[in-house]
């Protein structure tokens, strides 16, 4: 059976630009519906996919978090060379790890973290989680339960590598949150049953923006992009990003 795969989008509308990065396992769909909210708006906002993410899930593990880091990267300047000089970054999970990085990194106007790891606590929900996404593929191959356990079993295996550059990639970030500057509006799912929920006071408390906030949904579970409570989220996100000292 052809599988169709999910691609990057770009969603031009005015001149102030959102860089809206997806989780571990995921791809862009974890972030479509906010970027049509936002278009809506006015916002222009970019949605790449990290190498390894979007297709079989044996290419995730020819990846690591120094891929998804460029990746990250070439899409911020992507929205640079396509003209937008003034950049937030909304980020989920991993995405939200990376937006934290480009925050000290480079000059973002305003950084959303959603549901964002700071420890190295989850592996044994991270390999169910992948688990779930590789046994979803397989059997939209069409191939039978026996083969599919084999596969993701050797997936499993052969994963370690992958988990210990996640893992370095999170503490990295968690060390150095401090030097963050950047407007931040923290996001966290109360029923977020994948990370360890003090990430997001830890990541409140540590940043040095002067403009900060943070906000608890108490309904929605790690996806918070695509839960029960998606609406007042994109609402929050655009009054976050309407505060902000754009000059465009």
């Amino acid at each position: 059976m052809k599988i169709k795969l999910p691609k990057p989008f770009t969603f031009e509308a005015g001149p102030r630009a959102v860089l809206l990065l997806h989780g571990f396992t995921g791809h862009s769909a974890d972030v479509r519906m906010l970027g049509r909210f936002l278009e809506k708006k006015g916002y222009t906002s970019h949605a790449p996919i990290y190498r390894g993410h979007g297709k079989e899930p044996e290419e995730l593990v020819k990846a690591g978090a120094d891929e998804w880091w460029e990746d990250a990267v070439h899409a911020y300047n992507h929205l640079k060379e396509l003209g937008y000089s003034e950049i937030a970054v909304a980020g989920l999970s991993l995405g939200g790890v990376l937006g934290l990085k480009l925050a000290y990194s480079e000059q973002l106007k305003g950084v959303i973290p959603m549901c964002a790891p700071m420890f190295f606590d989850n592996q044994e929900e991270l390999t169910k989680g992948y688990k779930f996404k590789a046994r979803e593929f397989k059997q939209l191959e069409g191939k039978d339960k026996d083969t599919i356990e084999s596969e993701v079993q050797q997936l499993v295996d052969e994963s370690r590598g992958m988990f210990g550059d996640l893992a370095d990639l999170i503490t990295e970030v968690h060390d150095q949150i401090d030097t963050i500057y950047t407007p931040t509006f923290v996001v966290q799912a109360r029923q977020d049953e994948m990370i360890n929920t003090d990430s997001a006071s830890y990541i409140y408390e540590n940043v040095e923006a002067n403009q900060k906030d943070i906000k608890w949904y108490e309904q929605s579970g790690h996806v918070i992009t695509m839960d029960k409570e998606k609406e007042q989220l994109h609402e929050d996100i655009y009054q976050f990003l309407e505060s902000l000292d754009w000059q465009v």
